[in-house]
């Protein structure tokens, strides 16, 4: 019997440091917080306010950066189950709407992705000086794009998020500020004067919210 004892306290111990091993996460389906973003192939550099609803599909965000040293303001909501993009000035009461053809991305380590390294963003000396995170890496299907990841261990709070296409280079996300829940619903609900602005252009429709961004601001 005694001898029956370690064992069992050797496969407890296996059981918990598997159990432990960081795995693929989603983040909080609702959610609002800050980002600073750099695109580097347009040399685009954005501050940026989110509202995040994965339940109904709708991003609303607000930007305000730098683009080849000239300042600009955008507002844009995201509905990605109708297909919609709206372009909100509230200055000039005007709204215009794109069609939107990207897929909806969750916040999420994909289930695919590769586990790194678990880190401690800060100083593990004492509690309150670091933040343990969890780095993964991965590929985009059906292209030639790579990702790398950092979430907190615990909620599963994007904290950065580095990608790299062959279109579009490198484009690098830092959250902060990120706070579980949506303070204003009304966030994802064009304003009144959008009811009267003209149907969906038949130009190009939008599949990269950042690349049009550019294409914009460069006109």
């Amino acid at each position: 019997m005694q001898s029956l004892i370690p064992a069992s306290v050797c496969l407890l111990l296996a059981a918990t440091v598997l159990a432990q091993k960081p795995h693929p996460c989603k983040s909080p389906p609702l959610l609002v917080g800050r980002v600073s973003l750099v695109y580097p192939k347009g040399q685009l550099f954005v501050f940026e306010r989110f509202s995040y609803d994965a339940f109904g599909q709708r991003v609303r965000v607000r930007l305000g950066g730098v683009d080849h040293n000239q300042t600009f303001h955008k507002d844009y909501l995201l509905l990605y189950r109708e297909g919609l993009v709206y372009e909100i000035s509230y200055r000039n009461h005007t709204c215009s709407k794109m069609a939107l053809e990207i897929p909806f991305q969750p916040m999420e380590i994909p289930h695919d992705a590769t586990f790194q390294a678990q880190v401690i963003i800060g100083s593990s000396s004492a509690p309150g000086e670091g933040l343990l995170v969890n780095n993964f890496i991965g590929d985009f299907p059906h292209s030639e794009g790579k990702y790398f990841l950092t979430f907190t261990e615990f909620g599963c709070i994007p904290i950065t998020s580095l990608t790299y296409s062959a279109t579009a280079g490198y484009f690098l996300a830092s959250y902060f500020d990120i706070v579980i829940g949506i303070e204003d619903p009304e966030e994802f609900i064009p304003p009144d004067f959008c009811d009267t602005s003209k149907p969906v252009e038949d130009g190009e429709p939008v599949t990269d919210l950042f690349e049009a961004l550019l294409q914009k601001n460069n006109q």
